[in-house]
């Protein structure tokens, strides 16, 4: 890792479609890196819901008190815990997808690269149990901020969050690529303001972006 965050070491591997990654891991995903300075506090419990090999989990884990890791490809959450025995960050990891409701679900195996691993597309199929951020609130401390990458699945993953975002409202940050309208719906009906989260200035949004920070509102005012 960078050295802001304490080189923590981490594992990965090109089957992740990080072939390109390099020792120096802040030229990586500099935009991601950035988020973690932006958002995560001490103490805050964070969690990530679509890890991949756990960039932003383990930067997280320097500031924060604790970070959630959820990945659902069972050989990427391998390598993430793999690295937490390793570097011995306050990350814990969860090998589940997250969707609309808890079940058994068909994780699609993508030939480009494990990072657009999804729960729709095609390839082949890794059996994967499926949870909720609702079930994990009841087991888990709840966040402060929750970093979703969970390729075209956000909307399924927030319609299984409907009590994390009302009574615990956190922070989102949110990469929408399907059913934008749908998304922004449920946000702004659960009390949120939608950002662009790649803007200079703080600008607000109509329609969720790739990267989309929904803030509660109550939040939003005091920033």
């Amino acid at each position: 890792m960078p050295v802001e965050f304490g080189r923590a070491p981490i594992l990965v591997s090109p089957e992740a479609m990080l072939s390109y990654w390099k020792s120096d891991l802040g030229k990586v995903d500099p935009f991601l890196l950035s988020m973690v300075h932006a958002l995560v506090r001490p103490q805050m419990t964070v969690w990530d819901i679509g890890a991949n090999v756990g960039l932003f989990s383990f930067a997280a884990a320097t500031i924060a008190s604790r970070v959630v890791a959820v990945e659902a490809d069972t050989w990427l959450a391998s390598l993430l815990h793999r690295s937490s025995l390793l570097n011995c960050l306050p990350v814990t990891v969860v090998p589940a997808a997250v969707a609309a409701e808890l079940g058994v679900a068909a994780l699609r195996i993508s030939e480009g690269g494990r990072a657009s691993n999804s729960l729709i597309g095609e390839g082949p199929a890794q059996t994967v149990v499926a949870i909720t951020m609702d079930w994990m609130l009841e087991r888990f401390a709840a966040p402060q901020l929750v970093k979703i990458d969970v390729e075209g699945m956000e909307y399924e993953a927030l319609i299984g969050a409907s009590n994390l975002l009302l009574r615990q409202r956190p922070a989102i940050l949110c990469e929408v690529t399907r059913n934008h309208d749908a998304v922004g719906e449920l946000l702004r009906a659960a009390g949120y303001t939608l950002y662009a989260a790649r803007a200079a200035e703080r600008t607000q949004l109509q329609r969720p972006s790739i990267e989309t920070l929904a803030l509660p509102r109550e939040l939003a005012t005091q920033t």
